[in-house]
């Protein structure tokens, strides 16, 4: 259940909103039996979070639904909060301001102050994105040496390709997804390196998902989690198992998947012509 017009929202808010001046403890003893936890995320980044411009959700997609999903009967109230970005969102979770980042890949670095939910909430596919018509032969990273790549600034593809990319492949790093895919489309770059559903949903919102094909087969699958912070007075046994069996049983029902094609289909809705049926289209290979 869903309260973003709570009082402890606004003083949540209020609080970050003044640099983060915010003393945990006092504010947050109402949690001590866990009533309700405080959820943030990426609000950039549909189809699995982002930040609807009506309505009054503060953040949508399949990691908020998910987790909602999971907390369903447990007594938990969940209020979700949208701090602008994600790496405002990281730091107040980081720092016991918020009880749960949703939609997050595991780092070492992370593991520090944050307890990682398993299962994960979706497998994220990266892939390379092409011109229609302009694929190359492809059969592993070699492939890609002397053509023109791009990856969106702060983009991590995992220790091996990041490695392999900065030592034998011309990789530019642009400032967003869509300047990468743009300069594809002007035959300025060869590929392009995204995120499979951040990709797809980004071509549709650009009316451009007909002018890309991808590479077959995707060279990394990185798991995205629900993230609990180690300062959160919600973070008990009791709630890592609810979030964990919750999760358990979306993934044996496969609901990852049907809430990709339900999240795509809702963020590229508005982008789509009128005269076309705004039907999903199934995210599976």
């Amino acid at each position: 259940m869903f309260t973003p017009g709570s009082n402890r929202l606004l003083a949540l808010t209020a609080a970050l909103a003044l640099g983060g001046a915010f003393t945990a403890a006092p504010a947050r003893a109402e949690l001590t039996n866990c009533e309700r936890v405080v959820v943030t995320g990426n609000p950039a980044y549909p189809p699995l979070t982002w930040a609807p411009e009506d309505g009054e959700a503060a953040l949508t997609g399949v990691t908020i639904e998910m987790l909602s999903n999971a907390l369903q009967g447990s007594g938990i109230e969940v209020e979700v909060l949208n701090l602008g970005s994600r790496a405002k969102a990281l730091e107040a979770v980081e720092a016991g301001q918020v009880d749960i980042m949703a939609g997050l890949f595991l780092t070492r670095e992370l593991l520090g102050s944050l307890d990682f939910v398993y299962p994960p909430v979706v497998d994220v596919p990266s892939v390379f994105f092409v011109r229609r018509g302009a694929a190359f032969p492809y059969t592993g990273w070699q492939d890609l040496r002397g053509k023109r790549g791009a990856a969106q600034q702060g983009s991590r593809f995992g220790l091996s390709f990041d490695t392999y990319a900065a030592d034998h492949l011309d990789l530019q790093r642009e400032d967003s997804g869509e300047r990468a895919l743009r300069k594809l489309l002007a035959g300025e770059l060869d590929y392009v390196v995204l995120e499979r559903y951040q990709g797809l949903a980004l071509a549709e919102q650009m009316g451009v998902d007909a002018q890309l094909d991808t590479l077959e087969g995707s060279f990394i699958n990185a798991p995205l989690y629900l993230a609990i912070s180690h300062d959160s007075v919600c973070n008990t046994p009791a709630l890592r198992s609810a979030l964990a069996l919750g999760m358990l049983e979306q993934q044996q029902r496969n609901e990852g998947s049907r809430l990709l094609d339900k999240y795509r289909g809702i963020w590229a809705a508005p982008f789509r012509p009128v005269s076309e049926p705004a039907a999903d289209v199934p995210l599976a290979e």
